[in-house]
């Protein structure tokens, strides 16, 4: 057996040069099960993560409750009609308004509506401009002076209210000029559109009685078709897109639900 010092020196190299190579393999396959490890336990996290959102299924945000559509603009709430600026709550569309009976005095008030003199063949002013056929009547209409018997062989109901007789002709209230010579009182001359079979003063009693709950009109529930009362008429009419007549008429009434 050879003692050559190279040999033993270059046996050495060889051993230490594959110890190391046997440690570097080691060393990698060590390092291979550690990444092997790491998608595992992510995959124990990824489980852990959707449990809560598995929890919060069947609950999405907002889903199951009515949306609140337009809460600042008012959208989705029902269109009222009527409602001016400073005046109380008006009439949603289409609604009804059941008629009322009211205790009326049934006598002139001059003090508050003034009596209207009579002037033969009068015709409303500025009612040439109502356009429609709702306002035909309006357009029509004169007055006439005649007695009892002139009226009773015409029309066929006639009531007396405040001192002034009224007929009723295809839907509307007209006053009987002449009827009682000795006392005639009517606080306005001109046609009044009929409701729910009401004789005048109750049609706008009525009237006077909605515009009061909507803030258009002040006064007293009295039955007369005064100043106040037609101001109060024509405001309304004006805010609700209606032909300003400051009269009684059928757009009108069935703007208030009346009708």
């Amino acid at each position: 057996m050879s003692n050559n010092p190279e040999k033993k020196l270059m046996r050495t190299f060889l051993v230490l040069i594959c110890s190391l190579a046997l440690a570097c393999v080691a060393l990698g396959e060590e390092q291979g099960k550690k990444k092997e490890e790491k998608p595992k336990k992510k995959g124990a996290q990824a489980g852990q993560v959707s449990e809560p959102t598995g929890k919060a299924a069947g609950k999405p945000t907002g889903t199951g409750k009515p949306e609140k559509v337009g809460k600042a603009t008012g959208a989705g709430k029902p269109a009222e009609v009527g409602k001016a600026t400073g005046a109380g709550k008006a009439v949603a569309a289409g609604t009804k308004v059941k008629p009322q009976h009211f205790n009326l005095a049934n006598k002139p008030k001059p003090e508050v509506a003034p009596a209207v003199t009579f002037q033969q063949n009068r015709h409303i002013e500025g009612s040439q401009n109502w356009q429609g056929s709702n306002y035909t009547v309006f357009r029509n209409y004169s007055s006439e002076w005649h007695d009892q018997g002139w009226w009773r062989q015409r029309y066929n109901r006639i009531v007396v209210i405040g001192g002034g007789a009224y007929y009723w002709n295809a839907g509307y209230w007209y006053p009987a000029w002449g009827y009682d010579q000795a006392n005639s009182y009517y606080p306005y001359d001109g046609p009044i559109y009929g409701y729910n079979d009401l004789p005048p003063d109750q049609v706008i009693a009525n009237v006077q009685s909605a515009l009061q709950q909507q803030g258009y009109y002040h006064g007293e529930v009295d039955g007369l078709l005064g100043p106040l009362t037609r101001a109060a008429v024509a405001d309304y009419q004006r805010a609700n897109g209606l032909v300003e007549t400051a009269a009684i008429d059928q757009p009108t009434l069935e703007s208030l639900g009346m009708s």
